[in-house]
């Protein structure tokens, strides 16, 4: 499956490659034939597309080596770094364009078009927004970024080129020199997408909130376990696109022995790995009464304080330990509340003084996922 989607990736990176050197090539010419910087900047930025997508290619080849010694989780976070360098390079393909740019609007040049000229730029169009179309959609199949990227960048090369056709008319029709100020928008542009793209990648390498629909599924799948009664704290750490470890708690009776409790968890492991493609490196106990009567009452009323408190999303893994006296709970405090910990204090209080006869133990969990 992993070889599958390495060499889907590489397929379409060189189509990319190939495609953007042919437009590159097509537009330097006409640009510097009929003296168009705004053709020439884009020509250019075609020219970033092939960088872009050789360095796609080697950061695919490198995420997919097996892991060793020192990289036990595999390198598949390569993929994270080379999408880093593609956003770094096209920042300063359009850092480049912009100061060019700035140049001809301080000494303009008068462009000389042809028919020919547009014809090509018409035709440029065209092939840039099926090559962006089938790039982006092959990067949404396979989970590339890389190539969503890319594909993303030539859907918005086809409208600057688009662009940069009617500024021609316009100048054959008025006269009207609008070249250097176009390729300045088109360089802004460029810059915004490069900037775009770092904060993506580095959002990704300092490591993302799952998905929430993944994260629901996950728990609802080891929910639907016999004697689980739910599933709290998921937390899932990525290793590149698609490589997921994770570690969740789970509640179940108080009567397990810990061979019960052994044979569900391998179970459950199994079974999120063959769904989810997610590997539970950890399962953690909550035991909950199996004796309901006086803990049920107890953790109803404990769960209506915690709600009442602001920032306070959860209450679970409760147990009545009534031959130490000891209540313990863990709370989920959301990450908006300024001091999370008095959050913590304040239920920690409020329990305390509705059951002073209790020793009273809570944990406070972050909101790791949905």
């Amino acid at each position: 499956m992993e070889e599958n989607r390495d060499s889907i990736i590489v397929r379409t990176s060189i189509v990319g490659i190939v495609a953007n050197i042919f437009l590159a090539g097509f537009k330097a010419f006409i640009g510097l034939a009929v003296g168009s910087i705004a053709i020439v900047m884009d020509a250019v930025n075609n020219l970033s597309d092939v960088l872009s997508s050789v360095i796609t290619i080697v950061g695919t080849k490198l995420a997919g080596k097996a892991p060793d010694r020192e990289h036990p989780f595999g390198h598949g976070r390569v993929e994270y770094l080379s999408a880093m360098v593609i956003a770094v390079i096209v920042l300063y393909a359009g850092i480049t364009s912009l100061v060019e740019s700035g140049k001809k609007i301080i000494h303009p040049v008068t462009p000389e078009y042809t028919k020919l000229a547009l014809i090509i730029v018409a035709v440029a169009v065209v092939v840039k927004i099926l090559l962006g179309s089938y790039v982006k959609k092959t990067g949404e199949k396979v989970n590339s970024g890389s190539l969503i990227a890319s594909g993303q960048d030539a859907l918005m090369d086809s409208i600057i080129s688009a662009s940069t056709l009617v500024a021609a008319v316009i100048f054959i029709g008025t006269g009207l020199k609008l070249e250097a100020y176009l390729a300045a928008v088109i360089s802004l542009v460029i810059v915004k997408a490069g900037i775009d793209m770092m904060k993506d990648a580095y959002s990704q390498i300092l490591g993302e909130r799952v998905d929430s629909d993944l994260a629901k599924e996950i728990k609802k799948t080891i929910a639907s376990f016999d004697d689980v009664r739910g599933a709290y704290d998921l937390v899932m750490h990525s290793y590149g696109p698609d490589r997921w470890l994770g570690s969740v708690h789970i509640e179940v009776p108080d009567s397990m022995d810990a061979a019960d409790i052994d044979a569900l968890s391998r179970k459950i492991t199994s079974v999120v790995a063959k769904k989810h493609g997610v590997i539970m490196t950890g399962i953690g106990i909550y035991s909950y009464n199996t004796c309901e009567g006086k803990a049920a009452g107890i953790r109803h009323e404990i769960t209506r304080i915690a709600s009442d408190i602001p920032y306070v999303l959860q209450v679970h893994g409760f147990y009545l330990d009534e031959k130490e006296n000891e209540i313990s709970f863990d709370v989920v405090v959301a990450y908006e509340a300024e001091d999370r910990r008095a959050v913590w204090k304040q239920v920690v209080d409020k329990v305390k003084e509705k059951y002073p006869e209790y020793k009273i133990n809570v944990a406070m969990d972050s909101d790791t996922s949905d």
